[in-house]
């Protein structure tokens, strides 16, 4: 009965928070939501009516010029009135997108007042289907895991603006790449399994296990990124960042900070894991003392490390299957392959995300067996 009283309150009390974070998260502004090239515009939805493509030049795969499309605007401002809209196509099939009558766009309306300078197609509408993809998600979580499913949904929701409202702009804004992915990183580990298990030693445990492998990722991570010679630069859109007024932004430092930032889910996932597992036999066999305990741990993290390195690969590697076609299409030798500093940031993020991983286990396993046993007195 006071188990299931606990267990309830922990429920009301994380949900509470929830709602708290979710809303000041909300409210907060990032500085950056009235940027130069928005003002004077109206970004709108529109539906595609009609198009041209006369002055579309496609050699083979690749198209370029512009596409014309006569647009029916669906929202904002200018709703209800027929425009004329532009997609200017760069030659790349990674950026390009072309338009067919009945697509929805969303557009960006360069105005003076009532009038219309221009309209530039940005790309395709998507996030109704998105919205409807996160809902799905969001129900089967729940009907899934129930209560604990909540709970993983504002844990879910939180992290992403955390992400969006305070990591983001403390980069843009010069703040150490470093130190501010260290207290972002402690905040999210605190927060998320803080919604796992709610006011409870088990949390100081598992969050305590999970930030020491974190910091070794990141003294490891900061070692082998000056060993290895690498430059934040090599990160996707870095230049453009640079080219937009960002010049002073320190690319390295953020590019360390992304090896501890992306491993740190996997590190929580596993101290979580031996945590519930350790307090599982505690709760069993309340007069355990701690170095079965810790023996206890350690077993289960055994059982997990096979996967959990194996996890990190997976994860970082599976967005670069045709880079590594392009090598094999090219002959290129493996020892050339694994030497490129784009190919060697790649290995330094799964590598050094490992050693946290490995290194996530005895330190959960220690903590537990410190923080869940009864001492002899209390036995």
């Amino acid at each position: 009965m006071k188990m299931l009283w606990k267990k309830q309150n922990n429920f009301l009390l994380t949900l509470i928070v929830g709602i708290f974070l979710t809303g000041i998260l909300i409210a907060l502004p990032t500085g950056y939501e009235d940027a130069v090239i928005y003002q004077d515009a109206e970004r709108a939805i529109c539906e595609v009516v009609e198009v041209d493509n006369s002055a579309v030049i496609t050699s083979g795969l690749i198209q370029s010029g512009e596409q014309s499309c006569i647009l029916k605007v669906t929202n904002g401002m200018f709703k209800g009135r027929t425009i004329e809209g532009v997609n200017f196509l760069s030659g790349s099939l990674e950026k390009d997108k072309m338009y067919e009558a009945g697509d929805r766009a969303l557009v960006t309306i360069s105005h003076s007042g009532e009038e219309i300078r221009s309209a530039v197609m940005s790309d395709h509408f998507r996030l109704d289907k998105e919205t409807v993809l996160l809902v799905l998600f969001a129900v089967l979580l729940i009907a899934v895991a129930g209560e604990n499913g909540l709970q993983a949904i504002f844990s879910f929701v939180i992290s992403i603006l955390i992400i969006w409202k305070i990591l983001v702009p403390c980069y843009l804004r010069g703040y150490s790449p470093i130190w501010t992915g260290i207290l972002i990183v402690v905040a999210l580990t605190l927060i998320i399994i803080f919604f796992v298990y709610g006011w409870d030693r088990r949390t100081m445990v598992a969050s305590a296990g999970s930030l020491l492998g974190i910091l070794t990722t990141c003294v490891f991570g900061i070692l082998f990124t000056d060993l290895f010679k690498l430059h934040g630069a090599i990160m996707s859109n870095a230049e453009s960042l640079l080219y937009s007024g960002y010049q002073n932004l320190d690319l390295t430092a953020i590019f360390m900070s992304s090896i501890f930032i992306g491993a740190s889910g996997a590190m929580m996932d596993l101290s979580v894991d031996i945590t519930s597992a350790v307090a599982e036999v505690v709760q069993k066999k309340p007069e355990i003392q701690k170095l079965e305990a810790f023996k206890s741990g350690m077993n289960v993290c055994r059982a997990a490390m096979g996967t959990m390195t194996t996890t990190l690969l997976l994860a970082y590697s599976g967005s670069y299957v045709t880079l590594l076609m392009v090598f094999m299409a090219q002959g290129t030798p493996i020892d050339h392959v694994l030497n490129y500093r784009y190919v060697a940031s790649e290995v330094l993020h799964t590598l050094v995300g490992s050693f946290g991983l490995v290194t996530v286990g005895p330190f959960t396993a220690l903590m537990a067996a410190l923080f869940l046993t009864k001492s002899k007195k209390e036995v």
